[in-house]
């Protein structure tokens, strides 16, 4: 997210209890701040905002659903992430290619 994002701040609500009641999905949820954390946005090629993920046993996979609590946890809870096919491999966050496009956005931001 990004704190001048209207769509982030449409969001920030259901977000916010999304990650209260999370623990009774045996979850963690978390946000980033992409202004403060350039290299996250660079890992994870964040082109639109807000952007959610779901993370399990280093498999990422792109949340493209509604956004309301319901649906949120029902993705969780109904394990409909299943359903989505991971982020490729090159893609991950945790390949190599991703790690040289955190140091991009770094960059980027230091020559600003």
């Amino acid at each position: 997210y990004a704190p001048w994002c209207p769509a982030c701040q449409q969001i920030e609500l259901t977000w916010e209890r999304f990650a209260r009641e999370s623990e009774h999905l045996d979850i963690t949820v978390g946000k980033v701040d992409v202004t403060q954390e350039p290299g996250l946005s660079g890992r994870f090629f964040v082109t639109t905002l807000p952007t959610i993920y779901h993370a399990n046993d280093g498999v990422f996979r792109r949340y493209r659903g509604s956004q309301t609590l319901e649906d949120l946890q029902g993705y969780v809870s109904e394990r409909k992430w299943e359903a989505v096919e991971p982020v490729a491999g090159w893609k991950s966050p945790s390949s190599i290619m991703m790690h040289c496009m955190a140091g991009l956005f770094h960059l980027s931001g230091w020559i600003r």
